[in-house]
């Protein structure tokens, strides 16, 4: 080497610290992780894929197999973990609270039951078995279960498009019922198999978007009830709806606008001060069924005068009649029923398992997430056999249960025993309560849903976070609820691909006084260093992006040496990829590292490859791939490459 070299390589060393230059011959050698078998492999990673949180570690160095047994008790039913320390105190709490969710429960699930198109006492149901069974299954001591707004409204509008619920309520009853065993066997056999990871397909902005759609679609179509239509359109989309409303407008019902508008106000006014004052969180739980109560009074008072307020009628009395005779599993619609219910299943898996942790975090305990699907699916089978259909954690019901102090999972077995009383002996007071304030009980719980602070939030973080978010609303609002939310689940596969197919490569510098090598961009005070490229990819090497990362390097090549030759700096002469962040590599990986080095060769460019990780250095070694690479083709550190690469630059003569 010239002059010119030698000039390049004090400059590079000056660059470096003086403990490196010192030392430059110093190099770490780049260890293969222990030898392990194929089966011991596929055991770590199909452990690391399913067990991530290793269920079965308290049972590891037990004494007998009494205390395993006992402790297999505990992890399938929670409540014998902490019923053996259960009091009088606790049990006060759990009352309280309990009954402070049934109150706001009963209304809610009379309201529910409307909005998926089933029978008002459906939803009463739906309130009673599938809490008591979640009480002895679930993890969450403050999740309240029942019906939901969301897996309501998309259960109504998947069924009632192919059946009406008007001209064949039985047969419509029927697919609810086994839309609802679907989701459950669904939701369990994701907690059996440990396949959570399913329902993370529904990202947050896909979410955000499709309930702030769906909840202006629930709103929009209680404006039937607000305004005591007859005759309404069955679409779910927003221009149909409108189109209802206006075209219907001599049904128009002045006594129910009054009624409904009023008791409207009045939830939301109750609604802004528990939000204003924590502290009054019972004033908007109690409102529901204040409302319940005192328009079921009003109407009675005046059923001589205000013929055009529509009521709910006569409900009966009793508990929930077995229904697993309603359940089929042949004929034609049995497809309808097994897409409705995984649809279904999964919304209100997503709904029940973030409430639940959002409240666990509040008070800093660990809700698992396996034992909630299992917990919710069971529940759901058990109800579709009881006539209750797809029920989950309910925010609302959740943030009440929590705000009054909930101890443990009794506050549900409370609640449920409240519905109980109702069931049996209250049900002949609900015959005068009008349609109108069920109406005005949904829009209060459902307009909570549009979360534009959020959407903001995604629009300054994500554009194409914010890209779905808009697609799930739109796609709701105009096209339909399911294809809504299936476009915006779509959108976020395809950001997903875009990250694996298209990861980020950078240039990296050296910050001065340090062995640090950082992204240029990032860090302005980074250098370069003359004669080399340092590059970093981060992301896995797959077949996916293999082809990609060859050409982008290239062109990172080639356009580094256009700047040097514009700027009549050092000759590049090598190449380093730093892996640290390269997770895996594939054989298609592996193949486009081999044909790089060699196109860099015919360019004289060296190839170094620095810091591959444990199973990536494992994958080079086994293909032979480090033969070609040589003595000094990998490293441990960016550093120990430029240190070293340089100083056997200046031994050259």
């Amino acid at each position: 080497m010239g002059v010119n070299s030698t000039t390049t390589v004090n400059k590079i060393q000056s660059e470096l610290p003086m403990s490196v230059v010192s030392s430059p011959l110093e190099i770490h050698n780049v260890r293969l992780p222990p030898r392990r078998s194929t089966s011991q492999k596929l055991r770590q990673r199909l452990s690391d894929i399913f067990f991530p949180d290793d269920p079965l570690h308290r049972f590891k160095n037990q004494p007998s197999w009494l205390v395993k047994l006992m402790l297999g008790v505990q992890c399938m039913f929670p409540i014998f973990q902490w019923g053996p320390t259960y009091n009088l105190s606790l049990f006060r709490s759990d009352v309280i609270s309990g009954l402070t969710i049934a109150s706001l429960a009963i209304p809610q699930g009379i309201s529910y039951a409307k909005l998926a198109n089933l029978p008002p006492i459906i939803g009463l149901y739906s309130s009673f078995v599938p809490p008591l069974i979640y009480s002895l299954l679930g993890s969450s001591k403050h999740l309240g279960v029942g019906p939901v707004s969301i897996a309501s409204l998309v259960m109504g509008s998947m069924l009632s498009e192919t059946v009406s619920y008007t001209q064949d309520p039985i047969l419509y009853l029927k697919l609810a019922f086994t839309a609802t065993f679907f989701a459950g066997v669904f939701q369990s056999s994701l907690g059996i198999l440990r396949l959570g990871f399913v329902i993370d397909f529904l990202s947050k902005a896909t979410l955000v978007g499709f309930m702030a759609g769906a909840a202006i679609i629930v709103s929009l179509q209680q404006l039937k009830g607000l305004l005591g239509i007859v005759h309404f359109t069955s679409k779910m989309q927003i221009i149909p709806v409108l189109a209802s409303v206006f075209k219907q407008k001599e049904e128009w019902s002045w006594q129910t606008i009054v009624l409904g508008f009023g008791f409207l106000a009045f939830l939301l006014i109750t609604r802004h001060i528990s939000l204003r004052k924590p502290n009054l969180f019972w004033v908007s739980a109690a409102a529901p069924l204040a409302s319940v109560i005192l328009s079921t009074i009003l109407v009675f008072l005046l059923r001589n005068k205000a013929h055009g307020i529509a009521i709910i009628g006569e409900l009966p009395k009793g508990l929930n009649p077995p229904s697993s005779n309603m359940l089929f599993f042949s004929g034609p619609y049995l497809a309808l029923a097994i897409k409705t219910g995984i649809v279904t299943g999964i919304l209100s898996l997503t709904e029940g398992i973030a409430v639940g942790r959002t409240f666990a975090a509040l008070k800093n305990y660990q809700v698992d997430g396996n034992k909630e699907m299992m917990a919710i699916g069971i529940m759901n089978i058990a109800g579709s056999c009881s006539s209750c259909y797809v029920t989950t954690g309910s925010f609302s019901r959740s943030a009440v249960n929590y705000n009054a102090g909930a101890q443990t999972a009794v506050s549900n077995i409370i609640m449920a025993s409240a519905v109980l009383v109702t069931l049996l002996f209250l049900m002949p007071l609900f015959y005068y309560t009008p349609n109108v304030v069920l109406a005005a009980i949904i829009i209060t719980a459902v307009i909570g849903l549009i979360d534009y602070q959020a959407s903001y939030k995604l629009w300054k973080v994500d554009k194409l976070d914010f890209l779905a978010c808009m697609c799930s609303f739109f796609g709701v609002l105009f096209i339909s609820v399911p294809l809504g939310l299936s476009i915006a689940v779509a959108i976020s596969v395809f950001k997903i691909l875009l990250h694996v197919s298209r990861p980020n490569t950078l240039v990296l510098g050296n910050i001065p006084g340090t062995t640090i090598f950082h992204n240029v961009n990032q860090y302005r005070e980074a250098l370069r260093i003359p004669s080399f490229l340092i590059l970093a990819v981060e992301s896995p090497i797959y077949f996916a992006n293999s082809t990609y990362l060859q050409e982008r390097i290239l062109r990172w090549v080639r356009e580094e040496e256009e700047h040097i030759k514009a700027n009549n700096g050092s000759k590049l002469e090598c190449i380093i990829l730093d892996m640290t962040a390269v997770t895996a590599i594939d054989t298609s990986g592996i193949d486009t590292l081999c044909e790089l080095r060699k196109m860099l060769e015919k360019r004289s460019l060296q190839l170094v490859l620095a810091n591959p990780v444990g199973s990536v250095m494992e994958k080079l070694h086994q293909s032979n791939i480090l033969d070609s690479f040589g003595l000094k083709g990998v490293y441990l550190t960016v550093a120990e490459a430029v240190a070293d690469i340089s100083s056997s630059w200046k031994a050259q003569p």
